[in-house]
């Protein structure tokens, strides 16, 4: 890390000087305090599930999409839903179904007639217009509509009869799948899983956690969580991340430990060659940089560490990396496959 100096703000406030610029310590102090509060929220409606927590939280602030995994009833569509009133958003939900149609999702022009008897065509705006979006089950809906998804997830904004409309800042999908082998659900295309900056593994909780589940359902159904951070805090939380320096040392290894997920390149890991059919994009570097800034913040630290690349390049690289069939009959997991190309990426940093 660099080495940093103390010094005083036009307004006396106590900031940090770094290779990034000036990270003002009162703010850093408010954004531990804000992340905390939600925390503190969430745990009113959601058991457990600690470490998805604090990963949903790092995407929002870092402004990604965070894709959902797991069985139905694990309190996925729960958190999510928690998640909306904590941010006091704006809060849509999509269910996908396999009817659902791209209109469904984005919106359409109508025909109006005005006060006059004219006719006129208007647009109306679909449910992705809003700050924070649920989509959910969105491996039941068809590939055509999953495909309406592609250019909000990437540009914020919707396209329809040759015109774009803008999506307010901020803006996320939160998005919840059942595991492919159920019945009833289509696989996401590549183009779309790499839109989102996470893939979390939602788990079945601990029979303790079970029973605290069961407990609190019995009280209500509804969630209790409160507002207690606003869009316009969230941007600013995301400025002060983006301030965060990044050694050469870190950025090289984070640029290092992606390209080591492509099998055809000659420099590549030996664990890539052997078990991976295609690597990362470089979405995957990007958003492991902007991501490892946040995780930064929250664990008190002003700059990014090794640490923070290796944790989050988990939810970051597991939906964007594809196994082959070595991979499969050697019954290895993707995490397993990440595990083994961080080892190799670490011996040669």
């Amino acid at each position: 890390m660099n080495k940093t100096t103390l010094k005083k703000t036009v307004n006396s406030a106590p900031a940090k000087a770094t290779s990034a610029g000036v990270i003002d310590l009162v703010k850093v102090k408010s954004f531990s305090k804000k992340i905390n509060d939600v925390r503190m929220e969430l745990a009113k409606d959601v058991v457990g599930q600690n470490e998805i927590i604090d990963n949903v939280i790092i995407a929002i602030v870092a402004g990604g999409n965070v894709l959902l995994e797991g069985v139905p009833g694990v309190g996925k569509t729960r958190l999510v839903r928690s998640l909306g009133k904590v941010l006091s958003l704006p809060f849509s939900r999509i269910q996908f179904t396999p009817d659902l149609m791209p209109s469904d999702v984005t919106g359409t022009n109508v025909i109006e007639k005005d006060e006059k008897g004219k006719l006129n065509t208007k647009f109306r705006p679909g449910p992705i217009f809003a700050n924070l979006v649920l989509a959910d089950e969105i491996n039941r809906a068809t590939p055509k509509t999953q495909s309406a998804m592609l250019e909000v997830m990437q540009e914020h904004k919707v396209t329809v009869a040759n015109k774009s409309y803008k999506i307010q800042e901020p803006f996320f999908v939160l998005a919840t799948e059942n595991p492919i082998e159920q019945d009833g659900t289509y696989p996401l295309p590549e183009a779309q899983m790499d839109r989102f900056m996470f893939k979390l593994i939602v788990n079945f909780p601990t029979a303790n956690e079970l029973a605290d589940i069961v407990r609190m359902t019995q009280k209500t159904m509804a969630e209790t969580a409160k507002a207690v951070i606003s869009g316009a805090e969230i941007l600013e939380m995301r400025k002060l991340a983006s301030a965060v320096p990044v050694t050469k040392e870190v950025l090289m290894y984070t640029v290092n430990l992606v390209s080591n997920t492509h099998p055809e390149l000659k420099d590549s890991s030996d664990s890539a060659k052997k078990y991976v059919k295609y690597g990362a994009s470089p979405r995957a570097a990007q958003g492991l940089i902007t991501a490892a800034k946040v995780r930064a913040l929250m664990q008190g630290r002003y700059n990014v560490s090794y640490e923070d690349i290796d944790t989050l390049a988990y939810p970051v690289l597991r939906h964007r990396i594809k196994l082959n069939f070595t991979a499969a009959n050697e019954k290895l997991g993707v995490d397993d496959v990440i595990e083994m190309i961080i080892k190799e990426t670490k011996k040669v940093r």
